[in-house]
C-alpha cells in the first residue's frame, strides 16, 4: 500500500500547511490592521485648561512665571517641561530670517502684485504666501503641515497659526474664502497629528473659523478693540487674550480676568530678565 499512503500523506500535508498559512495570515492580518489602525488614529486633540494662567514666550524661551500653566513658543523652541505648550507657527506669511529660502525654493509660492513685486507686510517685513489657489494652497499645506508635524514630535500639545488675516492686508488679492481655505487644510494637518489648533486673531472671522475646525482662540488686544466677547460667543472659555498696554490688561481683567486667560507683554516679546520685559496675569 505504499502508493496511497505516498499519495494521501503529502496532501494531509499541504491541506496542514494551507490551515496554518491561512491560519498565520489571518493573525498577521489581524496584527498588520490593528497597527495600520493604531498609527492612522491620532489622539483627540486636548484643549488648553481654561482661564489657566498663561505666557507668551515667542521672544525666546524662558522658565516660565510661577503657577503658569500654559506656554506659547516658537516653533524652533522646545516646549517646557510640565506644561501646556503651544507651538506657534507663521502659516500665511514669511519669517523675515526665512525670506531668501522662501525667495530661493518656493517663490512661486508667494504673492505678488500685478507688476511681479513680492507684496509685503510691511510692518513686520514678512512677504505673504499665495493662498489663492487650490494647487498652491496643497504646496504650502505641504510644508506648513510639516512644521505643524513638527510641533508634534517635539511634544507640544497644540499650535497656533499666525497672520490669518493677510487677506486684509494683501491690497484685495487674497479673499477671506482663500485664507479659510487653507486654515481648513491646517486645522486637518493639526488634528491628524493630535494636535489642537488655534485661531489667531481675526475676530470678524471668528464665526467662520470656528465652523472651519480650530479649537480655541489666541487674541492680541482684544480687550483693546473691545472684541475679546466675539471670541467668547465662539469658543467660550477656551480663549487666551494677550494685551500690551496695561491699561488694556485691567480693563480686560475685570471683565474677562474670572473666565479666560489674559497676560499683559511687552510687544517685543522679551525674555524674563532682559531689560524692558513685561509680564502679568490675571
Amino acid at each position: 500500500m505504499p502508493f496511497p499512503r505516498a499519495t494521501t500523506r503529502p496532501t494531509h500535508r499541504l491541506r496542514r500547511s494551507s490551515a496554518l498559512l491561512a491560519a498565520t495570515a489571518a493573525l498577521l492580518g489581524a496584527v498588520l490592521s490593528t497597527g495600520t489602525a493604531g498609527a492612522a488614529a491620532a489622539p483627540a486633540p486636548v484643549l488648553p485648561p481654561a482661564n489657566a494662567k498663561a505666557d507668551y514666550q515667542l521672544g525666546g524661551g524662558y522658565t516660565p512665571p510661577a503657577g503658569t500653566r500654559i506656554v506659547s513658543r516658537d516653533r524652533t523652541e522646545a516646549p517646557a517641561a510640565g506644561l501646556y505648550n503651544i507651538c506657534y507657527v507663521n502659516g500665511f506669511q514669511t519669517q523675515p530670517d526665512e525670506t531668501a529660502w522662501w525667495k530661493r525654493t518656493h517663490d512661486d509660492l508667494l504673492l505678488k502684485d500685478a507688476g511681479g513685486a513680492h507684496v509685503e507686510d510691511e510692518e513686520w517685513g514678512e512677504l505673504l504666501l499665495d493662498v489663492r489657489t487650490p494647487a498652491k494652497r496643497a504646496a504650502l499645506a505641504g510644508i506648513v503641515g510639516g512644521w505643524i508635524a513638527g510641533c508634534a514630535d517635539k511634544g507640544y500639545d497644540a499650535v497656533e497659526i499666525d497672520n490669518l488675516d493677510t487677506f486684509s492686508r494683501s491690497g484685495g488679492l487674497v479673499k477671506q474664502e482663500h485664507a479659510l481655505a487653507f486654515a481648513g487644510l491646517l486645522i486637518e494637518a493639526a488634528h491628524a497629528e493630535g494636535l489642537a489648533i488655534a485661531q489667531k486673531n481675526s475676530a470678524e472671522i471668528a464665526g467662520a473659523g470656528r465652523k472651519a475646525g480650530f479649537d480655541f482662540a489666541v487674541a492680541e488686544e482684544c480687550g483693546r478693540y473691545d472684541e475679546c466677547g466675539t471670541y467668547v460667543g465662539e469658543y467660550g472659555s477656551n480663549v487666551i487674550v494677550v494685551e500690551y498696554r496695561r491699561a488694556d490688561f485691567t480693563k480686560t481683567c475685570k471683565r474677562f480676568g474670572s473666565r479666560l486667560s489674559v497676560m499683559l507683554r511687552d510687544v517685543p516679546l522679551r525674555k524674563a530678565g532682559q531689560r524692558n520685559y513685561v509680564y502679568d496675569a490675571c
